[in-house]
């Protein structure tokens, strides 16, 4: 059944794309390849696509590899999918592999924006239209981008951690975001910037310590947040994270120094285990994006490219995001994420993006039964 929340969605991207509840890809995405959903067999013209890697997040092996290989044979499409593994030369290699199998659209979310820029130029040496899914690819030269507003990401995420900081004034902050070189990293932290920078300001907030994780690195992000901790001598009352993955990290880091479930935590993606911690209490918010959209929307985009009509493509793509690097505006497809706290976690398994059975485990048990989460 379509939710209200995702119909909504839908509508305010102007997309027509028929929302239903998905099932559950919660396959322990941490480890192993995703290429295995995305195995030739269709009839229609190939689609190639390379993800970026397994470890960063969950979200590439549980939701996107599965959900394009779905969207992109409902559109009569034979999708090829794979995941480079965090390695630039695996990464070239799939984009070689790709055009040599004969794809008519490439589309990528390179671990590297440079790795991102050459394989764009293959590709468009063979007359292959590129589509930057999830992440702009920075210096680029793909026509089209497919993904959601992470400003609204980084606002999303800075609006939850004011409301559970709100009867805390002064609160000690530190802020664990993503990778330099990625500009969806950039661009939450912008939109966090919408709401902290007026309370770091106004005193409401203090910054005790700040740090971009190359790579998204969990394990890096977790030893970082650590020596920022005990810079400031063990406290803090917030911490501002720009995703799941890095979230987790940090909360194990509370509870080594006790402080888990007593200082709020942010995050993003709405993974399984995002979502258990808010329900045992650990993390207090997530932002969930629904990736199926993002999919449809990216299987659409590559349907009206094979098919030669760029004027649909540009109606699909009717917004723009700038790269800073090219110095160019990019057609854009920018879907609408949703902020995620433990009283609408349900929402998350509704849409079929979790089992139930995946979070309401251990210390979230009680919280799943107290929501009706079953």
């Amino acid at each position: 059944m379509r939710s209200k929340t995702l119909a909504l969605l839908a509508v305010s991207t102007g997309l027509a794309l028929a929302v239903t509840a998905c099932g559950a890809n919660s396959s322990g995405g941490s480890s192993g390849s995703s290429s295995s959903p995305s195995a030739s067999g269709g009839s229609g013209a190939k689609v190639g696509v390379i993800l970026p890697d397994t470890t960063s997040s969950a979200r590439y092996t549980e939701f996107d590899a599965p959900m394009l290989t779905t969207a992109l044979k409902a559109q009569g499409l034979d999708p090829i999918i794979d995941n480079a593994q965090g390695d630039d030369q695996r990464f070239a290699q799939l984009t070689d592999s790709m055009i040599s199998q004969g794809v008519k659209v490439l589309v990528i979310d390179p671990p590297d924006p440079a790795a991102g820029a050459t394989a764009e130029q293959k590709a468009q040496a063979q007359g292959i239209p590129v589509i930057d899914y999830d992440r702009i690819n920075l210096g680029g030269s793909a026509r089209y981008y497919v993904s959601f507003n992470n400003v609204l990401v980084g606002h999303l995420q800075a609006q939850a951690l004011q409301t559970a900081l709100a009867s805390k004034p002064g609160a000690q902050i530190i802020s664990i975001e993503g990778s330099p070189t990625d500009n969806n990293a950039t661009q939450v932290i912008q939109g966090q910037n919408q709401i902290a920078t007026a309370l770091y300001s106004a005193g409401t907030w203090k910054k005790v310590g700040y740090q971009q994780i190359n790579n998204w690195d969990n394990q890096i992000a977790g030893t970082t947040f650590e020596q920022l901790l005990t810079a400031n001598g063990t406290k803090v009352d917030g911490v501002l994270v720009a995703n799941d993955g890095m979230a987790g990290s940090v909360i194990t880091v509370l509870q080594k120094y006790n402080l888990a479930g007593t200082v709020p935590v942010t995050g993003q993606d709405a993974s399984a285990a995002g979502l258990q911690a808010i329900l045992a209490g650990d993390q207090y918010s997530t932002v969930f994006k629904p990736i199926k959209l993002e999919a449809q929307a990216t299987a659409e985009l590559a349907s009206d490219l094979i098919k030669g009509d760029t004027g649909a493509a540009n109606k699909l793509a009717s917004q723009t995001t700038y790269d800073p690097t090219g110095k160019r505006n990019v057609a854009s497809v920018l879907l609408q994420p949703v902020s995620i706290t433990k009283s609408n976690v349900k929402e998350v398994v509704t849409e079929g993006y979790v089992k139930a059975s995946d979070i309401c485990t251990g210390a979230a048990a009680a919280a799943c039964t107290q929501l009706g989460i079953s």
